[in-house]
């Protein structure tokens, strides 16, 4: 039964993705704002849901080690293999802002997380603990890049290009008024039409994520298998799913600030608000082993970072380098279990 659920799971991840997609970037589109920003906000956020409610359900009742493993584990494989398989799908182009801004503020974050969980040899503490104030840091490091993110959609919004104003200025000849509103209401009604599909894209993605993870976990607990390494590895990769497919089928359709945008924009999500809000609500107290795992996300962020400035693009052999990287990753945590 299980098997049932979990290939019906990924059925509603894949038809999910395909209409979030669609829909998320004809609403850029419309609203001029770039898919970057898309991917970044809406994309991100609605494909780390079930992410949020795994760690945030599991720091509740006491699974502090399949809550800190969950992030920590599904960063790594967005980086890795969300990034890799579409790279190598399709060579993935870097937008500048994902270089200069994006990509050093999700290092920045997840270094910050390491040095706040770090206690017992930074402040010479019996254990490592994500405390309530930790999380608080984490949400207000949160609330400064949506800052920024909004703040950058505004402009992009209320700077229209110089054939957009040229536009608007002819629209005062009374026949051109005339197709501009009807082009105005055209375009309203795809919106809201786009608005709905990105919505049920959204609950397909979630529904399809936590069939996948639910499934996935009580065949995992069958083995005996403990709470932080089916964070690391089950839940880690199926809450990571909807990432995974949504990267690709954007990567597909050339949309490649969407497929980059959504796996930066998930990873900040993730350490940012999942772990500020679930150490908000319950402080998470972490197990030492957790440290390597935390610190190869902070390498393999660094490395895709290198890989992305070097041409502006992710390439097939980096996209290969990646996906090695988290097959030896995934061998590591096998042999070490």
């Amino acid at each position: 039964m299980n098997i049932i659920i979990l290939l019906l799971g990924f059925v509603l991840l894949v038809k999910g993705a395909d209409i979030f997609v669609e829909g998320s970037s004809t609403i850029a589109k419309i609203l001029k704002i770039p898919p970057l920003i898309i991917g970044l906000t809406i994309v991100a956020f609605g494909t780390s849901a079930p992410e949020a409610a795994v760690s945030i359900t599991a720091a509740l009742n006491g699974q502090n080690g399949m809550a800190m493993g969950n992030v920590v584990g599904s960063n790594i494989f967005n980086l890795l293999m969300v990034v890799g398989i579409s790279g190598f799908i399709k060579t993935l182009y870097v937008d500048k802002a994902i270089i200069s801004k994006e990509f050093p503020f999700l290092l920045l974050s997840s270094i910050l997380l390491f040095v706040l969980t770090f206690d017992v040899s930074l402040q010479g503490t019996a254990t490592n603990i994500l405390s309530r104030g930790d999380g608080l840091v984490l949400l207000m490091f949160f609330a400064i890049f949506m800052y920024s993110l909004l703040k950058a959609a505004l402009n992009s919004m209320n700077n229209p290009s110089l054939e957009e104003t040229s536009i608007s200025f002819d629209s005062v000849s009374i026949d051109y008024n005339d197709d501009t509103l009807v082009k105005e209401k055209t375009n309203s009604k795809v919106l809201i039409k786009n608005i709905l599909a990105s919505i049920i894209g959204i609950i397909l993605i979630i529904l399809g994520g936590n069939m996948v993870v639910s499934s996935a976990s009580t065949i995992a607990s069958d083995f005996g298998v403990s709470d932080q390494l089916i964070g690391l590895t089950i839940v880690s990769i199926g809450t990571s799913l909807p990432e995974f497919v949504t990267s690709i089928i954007a990567a597909i359709k050339g949309e490649s600030s969407i497929a980059l945008g959504n796996v930066i924009g998930s990873n900040m999500f993730n350490i940012l608000f999942v772990l500020g809000a679930s150490a908000t609500i319950s402080p998470m107290s972490i197990d030492p082993m957790l440290f390597v795992d935390a610190l190869f996300m902070i390498i393999v962020t660094l490395i895709t970072y290198l890989f992305a400035i070097q041409k502006r693009d992710i390439n097939k052999i980096e996209s290969a380098v990646l996906v090695i990287l988290y097959i030896g990753y995934m061998a590591y945590l096998l042999i070490s279990a």
